[in-house]
């Protein structure tokens, strides 16, 4: 059995040659060790979705870096060629079009600060009442995307996704424990890393 610490994983990228990981670090961190590494073939996985992804990685250091794939903006600015409207777009509040009842109207209207500080408090609560389990939904999604790529013809692999998505950690342990250190180490530091249990 592995220790299922609580890390934090911010655009964290991870290299595999083969069945060996490779390096894990920055996007441009792991391009570049790719490219010196110079064996094939070599997959990049992204360690917060679990997906593979292609690089350019001829010409120079700086010509690899500058043509990283950019990570998307916070919000997208859907709204720059609309005419100003409502909305404090300095504080990044903008106006948006919302679609209810009237009866759910006249209860938003009726809370004190009206109906966008409502809206405001019941978002804010959903989203840390269901944080936790949005966050164990993606860490379980990532590892069954590295692991379909990685160990899809491995012994057990059905059996292990299921105990994965049944959050079944003795069973899915058990069925993976004869993969490749490195592939069945990297699926457990996907699925339960950020876990504090």
């Amino acid at each position: 059995m592995w220790p299922f610490r609580k890390l934090k994983m911010i655009q964290s990228f991870t290299a595999f040659v083969g069945q060996r990981r490779l390096l894990s670090g920055t996007l441009a961190e792991v391009a570049l060790a790719v490219k010196r590494a110079g064996q094939a073939p070599v997959i990049i996985f992204n360690d917060a979705t679990g997906r593979s992804l292609d690089l350019d990685l001829r010409g120079s250091d700086s010509d690899i870096i500058a043509r990283l794939p950019k990570p998307p903006p916070a919000e997208p600015d859907a709204q720059a060629s609309e005419p100003r409207g409502r909305g404090r777009p300095k504080l990044g509040v903008v106006a948006r079009e919302v679609t209810l009842l009237p009866r759910h109207w006249e209860w938003l209207n009726a809370q004190p600060g009206g109906a966008s500080v409502a809206l405001r408090k019941l978002i804010d609560e959903v989203r840390r009442v269901s944080g936790d389990r949005d966050r164990l939904r993606a860490a379980r999604d990532a590892a069954y995307h590295f692991m379909s790529t990685m160990a899809g013809n491995l012994a057990n692999f059905e059996e292990a996704s299921r105990a994965l998505f049944a959050d079944d950690r003795r069973r899915f342990a058990g069925l993976i424990a004869d993969w490749p250190i490195d592939i069945r180490d990297h699926i457990v530091k996907l699925a339960y890393s950020d876990r504090a249990d």
